[in-house]
């Protein structure tokens, strides 16, 4: 307990710290005024600067950028009673709503980070039209926000897959200009020599598409299991796969290991998912030029499902002017 300050001598604790029992002022003395309280300037959403539509609805935790642009064009968002468009600029005095519901874009949200150990056979969409199992059923509920997955896997990929609540950051994390990677184990049915392997880095046309690996190596493997390490700057469809068959070769596991700076790790099992932690998320936030987050309540601060140690590993420094 810190040490109160001692006492004056000669002068009554009462006179010094209460001043309601202070002697009372002489009759003939003018009575003080108190000041009058400012009030608060009232809360004007006109004077609010308008933002293009997707950028508040992503911060507001309804989905990521390219989400919402896609709804927008199906048409499931409105301003106002009014179908929305792409780039509209929107403040809090307008009404908007997705699939029939307002969305409230006064509600504080706390930035939420998840990493998944995903499991081949589910899907990384919301509702699946064919009843598959969706990475999201298992997922801790929400209030106020929803998950929004960064990228996504295909169904028979496994391995890390990285949940916010927050659209401007997903939004970050996959843009292309941001300038992280993906890192995949992957086993193929044969061992490649140094030929294929610099035209697997060098780039190989795909169905009218080029794409390579940044990187790419040996890990382990014999008779017709061998294990690379790949590594991509972008997450075109299937674009792994594609380029293994591309060098006649037939890809019989693939799980993704590492997204940018953060990575899948050895604790995490499969199916399981586990929340970053302060440090590490107030770390990528940082990492990707972002405002930090606001602290967690106190009694928030440890829960179940939170990370054991960090999952971030050190990341050279990022282009954030997106």
């Amino acid at each position: 307990m810190p040490q109160s300050s001692p006492r004056r001598r000669g002068r009554p604790a009462a006179a010094e710290n209460n001043p309601a029992k202070k002697t009372p002022a002489k009759k003939n003395q003018a009575k003080k005024t108190r000041p009058q309280k400012t009030q608060p300037e009232k809360f004007q959403p006109e004077k609010i600067q308008p933002e293009k539509i997707q950028k508040v609805l992503a911060a507001a935790g309804v989905g990521s950028r390219r989400q919402i642009e896609g709804w927008i064009e199906r048409g499931r968002i409105a301003v106002n009673g009014e179908p929305a468009h792409i780039g509209q600029r929107v403040t809090a005095r307008d009404r908007i709503e997705v699939d029939g519901a307002r969305v409230n874009l006064k509600r504080a949200v706390q930035q939420e980070v998840l990493i998944l150990n995903k499991v081949a056979g589910t899907v990384c969409s919301r509702q699946d039209e064919e009843g598959r199992k969706t990475v999201f059923a298992e997922l801790p509920a929400l209030r106020g926000s929803r998950w929004i997955s960064v990228g996504r896997l295909d169904m028979q990929t496994t391995g890390l897959l990285v949940l916010t609540n927050d659209g401007t950051l997903a939004h970050k994390m996959m843009h292309p200009s941001t300038g992280l990677d993906r890192e995949y184990a992957v086993r193929v049915n044969r061992q490649l020599d140094e030929q294929v392997l610099a035209q697997l880095t060098s780039g190989i046309e795909v169905d009218g598409e080029w794409m390579r690996f940044s990187d790419i190596r040996y890990y382990d493997g014999s008779d017709r299991n061998f294990w690379y390490h790949v590594v991509l700057m972008e997450g075109k469809n299937r674009e792994v796969r594609r380029l293994f068959e591309a060098a006649d070769c037939q890809v019989s596991r693939l799980k993704r290991v590492r997204y940018g700076p953060v990575i899948l790790p050895s604790w995490l099992k499969s199916g399981q998912w586990a929340r970053l932690n302060e440090e590490d998320t107030g770390a990528l936030y940082k990492l990707l030029g972002l405002p930090q987050p606001p602290a967690r309540p106190a009694k928030a601060r440890r829960r179940a499902g939170d990370a054991k140690s960090t999952c971030l590993l050190p990341y050279p420094e990022l282009n954030t002017l997106i």
